[in-house]
């Protein structure tokens, strides 16, 4: 009996040694989650899509107005990684319920989104404020309806699958 328990062990063992080491699969860069297309105000005032900024990250705000508590703590943030983040051409962009821009105080540039409300809507927003962080794929890498940390959205848009696979490329 004990040599017929050691002799399947052993044959387990065996099998998931053997499972182990074969080759993962390759990662997918397939879509994931494309993010719902807007417009934004460009350069010139003349209107750019999300999908036009293909290749750049954006991170976008959406809010009920300029003057939501939430709203105002993520932008104090990003203004934390403007410099980080111009550097690596990354987007940011807000969409307002209550389009009242003129509340909105910062430094760092924003681009207002066109028909906020209608944002909101593709995004499935449907509380006071949310962030979403869109990849250089046109992904949706992030979104959530809590103020994200600076530290976090340096993370993700560092990480996103793109610049993830261009560094696995140089080494």
């Amino acid at each position: 009996m004990r040599l017929s328990i050691c002799s399947i062990l052993s044959a387990l063992c065996v099998a998931t040694v053997g499972t182990a080491s074969a080759a993962p699969e390759p990662v997918s860069s397939t879509v994931v989650h494309l993010a719902p297309d807007f417009s934004i105000s460009g350069a010139g005032g003349k209107p750019r899509t999300l999908r036009s900024l293909h290749g750049q990250s954006v991170v976008l705000l959406i809010a009920k107005s300029a003057r939501t508590g939430a709203f105002k703590k993520q932008v104090k943030y990003l203004q934390e990684l403007f410099e980080q983040f111009a550097s690596k051409e990354t987007v940011f962009a807000v969409a307002l319920r209550q389009g009242d821009t003129s509340k909105l105080r910062t430094n760092v540039p924003i681009a207002v989104v066109y028909d906020g409300a209608a944002v909101a809507d593709a995004y499935g927003v449907k509380k006071n404020f949310a962030i979403a962080i869109i990849g250089y794929d046109g992904n949706i890498d992030y979104q959530t309806e809590k103020v994200v940390p600076p530290e976090r959205v340096r993370d993700v848009v560092q990480n996103s699958y793109p610049i993830q696979a261009a560094l696995r490329r140089k080494q």
